[in-house]
């Protein structure tokens, strides 16, 4: 369908309002319009509402097929990617997820190995349609000198393909040793990336976040947390986060995760955390996929009670920018997953009810989390723009919504890309001792 260099116009395209700039078109009910797109060398030349010109002849009819941006993934840890079959997680909780990561990573993270996992990793990413992705680095000594250099290696070699960003994880105790910190905190600035910690109620959190921030104003840094990924209802480390970023004066990004504890607080709680989250212009990404397995595990075999993820309806009607992502996959924290995009918001429209109405959620895979990762003119559709953008063959929500899309259409600079995921076989030599 589409050419592989030149000129071509999409007839017939089924955009959508949130993710599509500057058309002037009747949108339906789900926030559709039929829309003809012209692509000229790697750019969209225009998006214009179908009706209101004549057509070309040599114009590729796409029948009303839904045509979204590439999708931009702002919470992953490729480093951990596809480490499953070694170090499976021997009861589904959170604790057997920390204790098999850490065994796996002490004794088999080499450079070689990371390189080769993080590389399976973004291929299936680019295969279905991701056109940038954000990958926490686990960075305890001394893992932190073996992975930095691969992620930049990586990289650079991913340019132009995916836009790779890079935030250091560990935990906020760690912040404790301040000297070794500060380094690391150096060490990221030097590779351009996010400075990142887990957050826990630990007695001097507001001393360790506050140690934090001043690293990222000191290096120009933005911040990503892992928070409250627990359903503890003491767990409020995110309001804790905003508190520290107001009193601290902070005006870089920052994006927290999971945050899971909130939807089991009262509601006074709530409202509170939630106004400082607002008023400190914090934003949150749920994984939705990763939650749904690991929290209200239960070892005695019976009935989890709840969902797992955060209450981004509520965040979203005080204008918190608010995105879903990936997290981790075949690892021991999700024991599935592939960087699929469409699969998270899949997932997410059917755990977060994503629907009735669908409004502006579509962001939450595209142009949330890019402009949390300060990435101008990704995950939308513009003319002037890049024509990076996937065509399905749904034409509605509850077509796209309802089978895998396996066949899609992923274009990038206007050409269709080789869509062949990597062979798990690939990584078989990884797997023994």
């Amino acid at each position: 369908m589409i050419p592989a260099s030149g000129s071509y116009r999409l007839a017939k395209a089924r955009v959508h309002q949130s993710v599509t700039l500057g058309l002037a078109a009747d949108f339906d009910n789900d926030g559709f319009a039929l829309a003809n797109v012209t692509v000229t060398d790697g750019k969209i030349a225009e998006i214009a509402a179908h009706g209101r010109a004549a057509v070309p002849a040599d114009a590729i009819d796409l029948g009303g097929r839904i045509v979204l941006p590439c999708f931009v993934d702002c919470h992953t840890h490729i480093d951990k990617g596809h480490i499953w079959p070694r170090a499976p997680n021997p009861d589904g909780t959170f604790m057997g997820a920390l204790n098999a990561t850490g065994a796996d990573r002490a004794a088999r993270w080499s450079a070689e190995d990371v390189a080769r996992r993080m590389e399976f990793s973004l291929r299936s990413a680019y295969a279905h349609g991701t056109r940038a992705l954000r990958t926490h680095l686990d960075s305890v000594p001394p893992q932190e000198e073996i992975s930095w250099p691969v992620f930049e290696t990586m990289r650079e070699a991913w340019r132009g393909r995916i836009e790779l960003q890079g935030a250091c994880l560990l935990g906020i105790e760690g912040v404790r040793d301040k000297k070794w910190f500060d380094a690391l905190a150096r060490r990221v600035a030097a590779a351009k990336g996010v400075l990142g910690v887990v957050t826990y109620m630990v007695p001097d959190l507001e001393e360790l976040l506050d140690h934090v921030f001043a690293q990222a104003i000191e290096h120009g840094l933005d911040l990503d947390f892992h928070a409250d990924e627990t359903d503890d209802v003491a767990a409020i480390s995110l309001k804790k986060i905003a508190e520290a970023a107001l009193w601290n004066g902070f005006e870089g990004n920052i994006l927290v995760g999971h945050c899971c504890s909130l939807a089991r607080q009262p509601d006074l709680d709530v409202l509170d955390t939630l106004d400082k989250v607002a008023k400190a212009a914090l934003a949150v990404v749920s994984l939705p996929m990763c939650n749904l397995y690991l929290q209200d595990r239960r070892t005695d075999h019976t009935t989890p009670r709840w969902r797992g993820v955060t209450l981004l309806h509520e965040m979203k009607a005080r204008g918190i920018p608010v995105a879903v992502a990936s997290d981790n996959t075949r690892d021991p924290f999700y024991a599935y997953g592939d960087l699929d995009m469409l699969e998270v918001y899949r997932m997410a429209t059917r755990i977060l009810h994503f629907d009735h109405p669908v409004a502006d959620w579509p962001k939450a895979v595209a142009a949330t989390p890019a402009k949390v990762m300060r990435l101008d003119g990704f995950g939308t559709l513009a003319a002037g723009g890049d024509a990076d953008f996937i065509v399905f063959k749904g034409r509605s929500w509850t077509e796209l919504l309802s089978r895998p899309e396996s066949d899609r259409i992923v274009v990038r600079a206007g050409r269709a890309i080789d869509q062949e995921l990597p062979d798990y076989a690939e990584l078989d030599e990884l797997m023994v001792e």
